[in-house]
This record gives C-alpha cells, structure tokens and sequence, in this order.
C-alpha cells in the first residue's frame, strides 16, 4: 500500500515520546513492504537510512494549533501520490491531512493519543461552551466522523458516538530489536557504587511523577538503605525542581536527553525501570490513564522490572509481581521505596525482567503494532 501519514507537530529525528512513536510506525509500516511518506517536523539532525520518504513540514511558526494553515500542500501531495491510507496523528486543531483522504478515496485513519472529549472543568470546554456553538467539540467530532478508523489505546477517550467498528485499540510499543537485556555499549553514564540502580526516563513534566523518586531514595536513606540509587534521563520543565531536590545525594545521576539511539544502553545500566506517574497532577487524567507508556514497554523489552503505581490501566499493561511492582498510588514516595526494596533481590529481580521482556516481545513490539494496523487498514479498503 501507499501511505502517507501526517505527523507535521513532531520532530523527527527526537528525543520525546511522540517523536520516537511517529517514528516507529513510519518505518514499521515501510519494513512491512508499505510505501511510505512521512509528514513531520525537522529534527536534530537528518533521519537516517531509512525506507520512509521524510517530508519537512512544521506547521507555521511551529505552533500545532496552526496546523490547517497546511492543507494546502498537503492535498496538493495526496493528490500526486494517491495513497491507500492516509494516517493523521490527532489533535484538536487538526485534520490538514485527514480531509484530504476522501479526494483519492484513501482509508482515512486517526491515530489518536491524547483526549477527543474534555475532562471535568477544562478551561478549553468552558471557553468552548462560552461561544455557545461548541466550535471546538463539534471540529473534534468531525475529524472522528471523517475517520475510517480510529486507533487508540483506549476508547474511552473518543466520544460516545463513535460506531465500535471503526475503534481499533492497539497499545503503543517498542523496539524489541534494538531494546533487550545485554545490549552492547558503554551506558552513557558512570553506573553508581550501589547495588541496584533503579531508572527514570522521560520528559519532567510535573503528572510523570519524578520528583517521587527522588523522594522514595530519600526515604531509603532514612531508612539506612544507601544501596539504592537512581539515574534520571530526558529533560522538561520539571527537572530543576527534581534536580534541587537532589542536591547532595551521592547515589542520584542525571544524564539530560539523550538521543534515542543511546537509550537501549543506558536502560541496560540500570536494574529497575520506574515510571512513577501522579495522574492528579495533570487534569486530562481525570479521565483514566489513557497513555501507553513508551518508557514501560521499553524497560519491560530491556528486561527491567517495572515500579509504577496501581491504578487504571497500568495493572493490565504490567502485572503485579509478575513483571513488576506496582504500589498504592496515594503512596507516592512511600510506594516507589517500598517496591524498590522489593526488588532489590537479584534473583527475584531477574526472574520479573525477565518475565517482562517475555510480555514486551508477545504484546508490546512496534512490529506486532503496525501488522495489526496495516491488516484494519487492508480490510477497510474498497
């Protein structure tokens, strides 16, 4: 098939989650034999080899809310290429690429990551409800009418009209290739004189939750335990809150960002793999956790026991003691220093990352995403 897919309010090459996501599908769907286009913003740096055709194209001034002001072009493109799919990555100012769909009778595909529907007291919804009309909401629930398919991990973030048919829930993933216990090369970090190393990897906004890590070593410390430490990857508004909070623990690292290409290695430093979320710190959560967390099914490939808190949909992306520790949300730092001293068992340890690598490869891998999204995609076609 030919397929464009439009990405154009993400980097590529990047560091963040939704870049290495757009990434991921585009040379999946390409590995699979696919022909595909690629709409992105420019990256660090030039993509690499790949088999997807990368276009350049940042919605203006960089803002995503600009993003229609693209429709042009991208029409102009749908109309020389003709695609059999063409895929929209959502948002709510979006559908530059989607409407297009309809002109060359393409499958016309939503890939939606974030809420359709407002959660409780929305400053959008109230600005929304204020024109009266409901300008906003009615544009959202045109692009899921105008959709084919709407690929999500989780419905209940789509609105209450949307025929099931045409709901594809698929969780997001990771490479489980280029992710995996033992992965070659130096970690781009001096692993710390401790036993175990538990990591956090991620984007330092306040609902990732990483100020609760450092908190739980704190909480270690005071229990006499300096045998646990901890290495903090990635950059955001959060860090120097979490960084100051650090300051004077020896057994605490930060990297910054890395490229994505180092992350296999570096996650191979560590023994642990937490990702400590606080969903009352971010309002959309409300919701539930409609995420797929890239960072818990890349330590899960990495072989890594997962730490993370007990609720929503977490307990059926990682189960309890089997493939982690999941511990009371209202916890908090409690919670994350209680699983880590759970384990900190090298035998037990093991025997979860294990386990974990074993989920990763069976539900998790970007390969097993995008043959069940090129399969939906193949069947709607005419």
């Amino acid at each position: 098939m030919r397929i464009l897919y439009s990405a154009i309010d993400q980097p590529v090459p990047g560091t963040k989650g939704g870049s290495v996501h757009v990434a991921a599908v585009a040379e999946g769907l390409a590995a699979l034999g696919h022909t595909v286009t690629a709409l992105v913003a420019p990256g660090e740096g030039e993509p690499g080899r790949s088999l997807v055709h990368w276009v350049e194209m940042a919605p203006p001034f960089g803002s995503s809310h600009l993003r229609l002001a693209r429709s042009a072009p991208i029409r102009q493109l749908v109309d020389e290429i003709r695609p059999d799919a063409v895929i929209e990555r959502y948002h709510n100012f979006g559908g530059e690429a989607i409407r297009a769909a309809a002109r060359v009778k393409a499958v016309a595909v939503l890939e939606v990551n974030a809420p359709v529907i407002d959660f409780r007291g929305s400053t959008k919804a109230l600005l929304d409800r204020a024109l009266l009309v409901e300008p906003m909401r009615r544009w959202r629930e045109h692009l899921c009418r105008l959709a084919d398919i709407i690929v999500t991990p989780d419905a209940a973030i789509l609105p209450p009209r949307v025929p099931p048919d045409r709901v594809l829930r698929l969780e997001w993933g990771a490479d489980t290739v280029r992710f995996h216990p033992g992965t070659p090369g130096q970690p781009p970090f001096v692993r710390i004189d401790v036993a175990t190393v538990a990591v956090f990897a991620g984007a330092f906004r306040s609902w990732h939750g990483a100020i609760h890590l450092v908190n739980a070593i704190k909480t270690l410390r005071d229990r006499g335990r300096k045998d646990i430490g901890a290495v903090f990857i990635g950059d955001g508004p959060e860090l120097p809150r979490v960084r100051q909070a650090a300051e004077g623990i020896d057994t605490i690292v930060f990297t910054g960002a890395l490229p994505h290409e180092r992350m296999p290695a570096a996650l191979c430093g560590a023994d642990i793999g937490v990702a400590p979320f606080d969903l009352a710190a971010h309002g959309p959560l409300s919701l539930g956790f409609y995420w797929s967390p890239l960072k818990i099914f890349e330590y899960m490939a990495s072989g890594l026991p997962v730490v993370a808190p007990r609720v929503d949909r977490i307990p059926m992306l990682v189960e309890d003691g089997v493939e982690g520790v999941l511990y009371p949300p209202a916890a908090t730092s409690e919670g994350v220093a209680d699983a880590l001293l759970a384990l900190t068992n090298p035998t037990r340890r093991h025997a979860l990352g294990a386990a974990a690598r074993q989920r990763a490869v069976r539900d998790y891998s970007w390969e097993s995403h995008c043959r069940a999204l090129a399969a939906a995609i193949q069947a709607r076609r005419p």
